[in-house]
């Protein structure tokens, strides 16, 4: 029993066998890690998530901050919300804001070169109110997208609002003014008074000191620039008064009330060619300025004025016989210049341009060096300025051209500061303040003491007679107001009504013309019996005393 009892060898080894571990194959995953490896899944797609709808992070810079809030100023874009400040700062020089801002990922395609920031908030202008829904809501941010290709991430906004949207079709040229003729952003661009574009930028150069304007021509307007083109400032109602008389010119309504800018081909030039985008031109203060530059050809003579030259101003006509050659370029010109030897006193210098395009004649028909010498032949001819009055109301004078063959032999040819000298004669006022003058000398040379002596006695004669015309007029007056003068009057009348009465009553109606005819008709028949003895009576005056008138005469007895 006890040998049954004892463990055989064998089952012990059995046994430790079942206590002694032993390896098996595992798998690689466990499906414990299936939680913890979905939890990470599920993580990194909600962070890919959160950082790919936050979008784009742009910099925006702009002048001021005003009404901008990080986090609550909204960036838009056709009233459709598609971004967010997120942080305002200054920039490192303090000169301007720094704004941070996320864009949508649906519209990181806006973001495009030429894509255009400008901030929405209530605005006053000539076109009337705007943004007046900001007024509650704060202003925003409104972005434009361009057309470029090229991306970018990098702003500048405005804090005006583009003139023209991007993409538009137009005509985009530059013009460069001095300062006095600057312009705002929005002011009207106008052809003939019809608005036809925008100033949509000015800045001002220091170095140079002019204004440069970006100018944006709507299409179909843009072929209405040439290289003739001229552009001028106008200021809603333009006057003058010169010595070509009174113009007044009026523009637009908008023009009048805030100024813009006018162009037009002078009448003097061709319509020229259209013009490539960007181009340059000069912006001049008026219309006629922008007509007097087109004359860019030109003949430049000083005139030695021994007159006085007030009236005459920059810009005043030169003219030929009425037609207008020329410019007054300066007055005075280069005042302290020494003046030519044969000068015997000292005279105003006053530049002059001849400009022969005014003559209807082409730049490439010009020959300066020929119409100089023209000219200086001309003077040998007797061809003299003057200066004229060209308006009594102010005073303006002109230069005017014309010959003085009497003085052709005089000329001699002068110089000032490089310049050749026009010849010049006294004008109009001058002339007459010399013949004035000579009168005058002419008056001082009379022996006027006599004639002042009989003059006072005749004067003394004078008054002698005037004191017997006031006596007679005295007499004349007692005799007028003497009631028996008066009353004659009343007596004319009652002898002119007598007088009426009776020529009544010899009418040849009445009895009386009657009676009167019929004795005058007895006193003819009358007058014809005395006849024959009024006719024997002449031939033989005895025939009253004797009958026979054959008797001898009686002779008388003898005394006894």
């Amino acid at each position: 029993m006890a040998n049954d009892s004892t463990p055989k060898k064998a089952d012990i080894n059995d046994n430790n066998n079942l206590h002694r571990a032993k390896s098996s194959p595992q798998t690689r995953l466990s499906p414990i890690w299936i939680v913890p490896i979905v939890a990470v899944v599920i993580g990194l797609w909600l962070v890919y998530d959160n950082y790919a709808s936050r979008g784009t992070l742009v910099t925006l810079t702009m002048e001021s901050a005003e009404g901008i809030e990080a986090g609550s100023t909204l960036i838009r874009s056709r009233n459709v919300e598609i971004g967010r400040v997120q942080n305002v700062r200054l920039s490192d020089d303090l000169s301007h804001a720094v704004m941070t801002a996320r864009i949508q990922p649906e519209a990181e395609a806006m973001l495009r070169e030429d894509s255009r920031f400008w901030v929405v908030k209530p605005r006053i202008g000539r076109e009337g109110i705007s943004g007046l829904g900001t007024v509650l809501s704060g202003a925003y941010i409104q972005l434009e997208p361009g057309q470029s290709n090229e991306p970018k991430r990098e702003f500048t906004v405005n804090d005006t609002p583009p003139v023209a949207p991007a993409g538009q079709a137009g005509l985009q040229i530059s013009l460069v003014s001095q300062l006095g003729n600057s312009l705002r952003i929005g002011d009207p661009v106008s052809y003939q008074g019809y608005t036809v574009g925008r100033v949509e930028d000015t800045r001002f150069d220091a170095n140079s000191r002019t204004m440069h304007h970006q100018v944006f021509i709507e299409e179909p307007y843009g072929q209405l620039v040439t290289d003739s083109t001229r552009f001028w400032t106008s200021s809603g109602v333009d006057f003058q008064l010169d010595a070509d008389g009174v113009r007044v010119n009026v523009e637009s309504l908008e023009a009048l009330l805030g100024g813009g800018v006018t162009f037009g081909v002078p009448e003097d030039l061709p319509m020229g060619q259209p013009v490539e985008p960007n181009a340059r031109f000069n912006l001049y203060a008026d219309e006629n300025t922008a007509r007097e530059g087109t004359f860019n050809r030109y003949l430049e003579y000083v005139l030695l004025v021994d007159d006085t030259v007030r009236g005459l101003s920059k810009g005043a006509p030169v003219e030929f016989r009425g037609v207008r050659i020329g410019t007054v370029a300066s007055v005075p010109w280069n005042f302290t210049a020494p003046q030519p030897d044969s000068r015997s006193q000292f005279a105003i210098p006053v530049l002059i341009r001849i400009e022969p395009q005014r003559l209807g004649i082409e730049n490439t028909d010009i020959d300066i060096e020929e119409w100089d010498s023209r000219f200086k032949r001309l003077f040998g001819l007797g061809l003299r300025a003057s200066l004229k009055n060209g308006s009594l109301l102010t005073g303006a004078l002109f230069v005017d051209l014309n010959f003085q063959r009497e003085l052709a032999d005089e000329y001699v040819a002068e110089t000032f500061s490089e310049r050749t000298v026009f010849p010049t004669v006294a004008g109009g006022f001058a002339q007459i303040q010399a013949q004035v003058t000579s009168l005058l000398e002419k008056l001082n040379a009379l022996d006027v003491e006599p004639l002042l002596t009989g003059l006072d006695r005749n004067l003394q004669a004078s008054e002698s007679m005037l004191i017997e015309i006031r006596q007679v007029s005295t007499s004349i007056n007692q005799l007028l107001n003497d009631p028996d003068t008066q009353a004659v009057g009343g007596n004319v009348n009652a002898t002119l009504e007598e007088l009426r009465n009776t020529l009544q009553g010899v009418s040849p109606s009445s009895p009386a013309y009657q009676e009167l005819t019929t004795a005058i008709q007895r006193l003819d028949r009358l007058m014809r019996d005395l006849q024959p003895l009024t006719r024997t009576l002449n031939e033989n005056p005895r025939a009253l005393l004797f009958d026979n008138l054959d008797t001898q005469d009686p002779v008388p007895r003898a005394p006894r």
